[in-house]
């Protein structure tokens, strides 16, 4: 395989990663089920947590599924195609997670205004290393049961994923890429740091059918 075929299909693996992964259901779903765009309802944010607090639980587990399984299966496949490729398992990997997260926070199919993106990065690091997925998956929901504020949850539950991967990836763009995922994400939720700083962020009850 030539090194232009290995651009063109790299290149489509980046594509496609990012137009799927801007395929939000939180949005589709608050449309087609309830006839509302979920952007225009509570906190505005194309997301599990937003979703969940504005119309119940339950189809908000269908949206928190398909953004883990965008975050896992897009990386996985383009991980494979990289190392037919003889370009590396990990590069395909981080590469369309990166394309990916910015699908999800950026869509092209919605005006660009797109979710947070912490399950497609929670996915991303599950790939990485399903160690390092599980440490921070656990790490958020002990938090979410117990301090039950969403955003302490997630940004906690990917920093510990982060720091847990410099110590079990042995690709270090990997880890340089990740951790730049979660500090995206981290930005994301500026407006979540800001309201904690504040004292005033929400709580988050995952049992509860709905909220406010």
């Amino acid at each position: 395989m030539g090194p232009v075929l290995k651009i063109i299909i790299a290149a489509a693996c980046g594509i496609a990663s990012y137009l799927i992964s801007a395929l939000n259901p939180a949005i589709i779903l608050s449309r087609r089920l309830y006839g509302k765009d979920v952007r225009e309802c509570g906190s505005g944010n194309a997301g599990f947590s937003n979703f969940k607090r504005n119309f119940g639980m339950k189809y908000a587990w269908v949206v928190f599924v398909i953004d883990l399984a965008k975050g896992v299966l897009l990386p996985l496949l383009t991980g494979f195609a990289f190392r037919s490729m003889a370009l590396g398992w990990y590069n395909g990997v981080w590469f369309s997670g990166i394309f990916g997260l910015l699908g999800h926070a950026y869509p092209v199919w919605y005006d660009l205004k797109g979710g947070k993106g912490f399950l497609e990065c929670l996915g991303l690091a599950f790939v990485l290393d399903w160690r390092a997925g599980l440490l921070a998956f656990a790490l958020m929901v002990i938090l979410l049961l117990t301090v039950k504020i969403m955003s302490v949850s997630t940004l906690s539950g990917l920093a510990a994923g982060a720091v847990a991967l410099w110590f079990l990836c042995p690709s270090l763009p990997a880890r340089i890429a990740f951790t730049l995922c979660v500090l995206f994400v981290w930005v994301r939720h500026r407006s979540n740091l800001v309201r904690l700083i504040h004292g005033n962020e929400s709580k988050f009850i995952l049992f509860k059918k709905k909220e406010g």
